[in-house]
């Protein structure tokens, strides 16, 4: 077995707020951080899951190409265990420590703002650089703010973009380049987005339904989650990423789930337990109608009725390149914040579950996990283009 690895600590920017007992409170309490957007070309607003409130001044003479909405997300993320951080560079040495952010937006919201500007005035704004849209701008930002001297990149792969940087980072270790990753994602919200899944006809009007017989679609949302990756002995194990692409259509997925089969059990490989072990599963659980379909039919197969399970994203909208990291985070307060008997998100039914899916075992508003032994959590994420990434974290029964 490979030597473990562990996620020490955890910065977090979300809709449910940034204070972690707050944002773990909300999730089991089943309470929405969703506002409503501005109109869509046109088109009524629709809830979102935006950040609100003001976020960290930027560092002295921080260069214009990083001074985006996404970096400043970063920014106020690393300004959390940033202390962490820096104790980690002088004991391990700057060049090994790596930063690997997953996003899938950077710096598309300046762009439209310099875009616009364009338009009505003829020329780009003197103080807008392209370079800001570029997907590694966020590491190299925080790589720069740190003062880390390892690799640095970003992945962006849509919805599973973090919870693939989630992958690499354990790469990065694991192949002797790196002794501690900053790892982790990051989306802000712009009309990019919000314009795409529109003419997607995937957004819903009204806050997002996961499952449901007439769930109408999912909720955008933007935020951060950064960890630091190493072997450092913390309650939080990262067993396993597990990966797959089935590559079967450009963005709808392949009804079959066999994708998402194929990245759940090479998770449940990874880290050497049965599907019977999995003591609860965040769901990707978008709402639109072909993705419910796909995952229930791949839990089914994996699991049987499997553990309890919950999508998240009813509460934060759907982070898109962010979603991998912040539901690898929604499991990292479970098993942190939890106490040892830790409560689990509900999954927050409005209406009947869908009765033409696979049954699945919905968590309950009081259900919790039983103490005294070993926790094991997983995620899913899947994205356009067949990408398909699950997650388990685990919580060993003496870490209480």
């Amino acid at each position: 077995m490979p030597e473990p690895l562990y996620l020490s600590k955890l910065g977090l920017v979300s809709p449910l707020g940034q204070d972690l007992d707050c944002v773990y409170r909300r999730l089991t309490e089943g309470e929405p951080g969703l506002v409503q957007s501005a109109p869509l070309l046109g088109k009524p607003p629709v809830p979102v899951g935006a950040v609100l409130g003001p976020l960290a001044p930027w560092p002295p003479q921080t260069e214009p190409r990083y001074r985006s909405r996404n970096n400043q997300l970063l920014l106020q993320a690393y300004r959390q265990l940033e202390d962490w951080v820096q104790g980690r560079l002088q004991a391990l040495g700057p060049e090994r420590v790596g930063v690997v952010i997953g996003t899938s937006t950077s710096g598309v919201l300046e762009t439209e703002g310099a875009l616009k500007a364009k338009v009505a005035q003829g020329e780009w704004p003197l103080e807008y650089d392209y370079r800001t849209q570029e997907i590694g701008n966020g590491p190299e930002f925080l790589q720069q703010l740190c003062g880390a001297q390892g690799p640095a990149y970003g992945v962006s792969t849509a919805c599973t973009s973090s919870a693939k940087a989630l992958g690499s980072a354990v790469g990065l270790i694991r192949a002797g380049l790196c002794d501690g990753v900053l790892v982790g994602g990051v989306d802000s919200l712009c009309g990019l987005t919000l314009n795409g899944f529109a003419t997607l006809a995937a957004l819903s009007a009204e806050p997002a339904r996961p499952f449901e017989a007439d769930r109408q679609g999912l909720n955008i949302g933007e935020g951060a989650a950064l960890f630091w990756l190493g072997r450092e002995p913390a309650p939080v194990e990262l067993l396993a990423v597990g990966e797959s692409s089935d590559a079967h259509h450009m963005s709808a997925p392949d009804p079959t789930g066999q994708g998402a089969v194929a990245a759940m059990r090479a998770a449940l490989a990874q880290a050497g337990l049965s599907p019977q072990q999995i003591d609860y599963l965040n769901l990707h659980g978008t709402a639109t109608p072909l993705n419910d379909a796909m995952e229930a039919k791949a839990v089914a197969e994996v699991f049987g009725f499997g553990p309890k399970l919950s999508s998240t994203k009813p509460l934060t909208g759907h982070l898109l390149g962010a979603a991998g990291a912040m539901e690898a985070a929604v499991l990292w307060l479970v098993l942190t914040l939890g106490g040892i008997a830790p409560k689990l998100p509900a999954q927050t039914l409005v209406g009947p579950p869908d009765p033409r899916l696979a049954p699945l075992n919905f968590a309950q508003p009081e259900d919790r996990l039983a103490p005294g032994r070993d926790l094991f959590l997983m995620s899913n994420n899947f994205a356009f283009g067949g990408s398909n990434c699950s997650v388990i974290l685990g919580r060993r029964a003496g870490w209480n």
